[in-house]
């Protein structure tokens, strides 16, 4: 999922439980403008940084443990990561989003597409 500042889903792909979450975030960076892109360690990989810094935006990731050379990150602005938890636990408030109860695929998207579009609500 990737969410704004304040925190509010803008885009999210679906994908299967054994799936890595790094495979999908250039496909939901595209087109996207920023300053700054804050992921967790799951994120750190050099093709990833490559294509943040492509973007012109700062990649505040940690560096994985496994890593030889540790990039550093700004720790000041990691702790605004956050806010994409936040994001979740008001998507988790929906018990059909929480518990998965949808078989299919697109009835679970549609459901999220309606989820988040009640979140922007003010």
């Amino acid at each position: 999922m990737l969410a704004d500042a304040l925190g509010r889903p803008l885009r999210f792909i679906v994908t299967a439980g054994q799936v890595g979450d790094v495979t999908q975030a250039p496909a939901l960076l595209e087109a996207q403008a920023g300053d700054a892109v804050l992921a967790d360690k799951a994120y750190d990989s050099n093709a990833l940084r490559a294509l943040i810094a492509g973007m012109g935006a700062e990649a505040v990731i940690p560096s994985n443990r496994t890593r030889k050379i540790i990039i550093p990150h700004d720790a000041g602005l990691y702790k605004h990561r956050n806010r994409i938890e936040r994001c979740f636990n008001r998507l988790k408030h929906f018990r059909r989003f929480a518990t998965r109860y949808d078989r299919r695929t697109v009835h679970f998207t549609g459901f999220v597409h309606l989820a988040a579009a009640l979140i922007w609500l003010p």
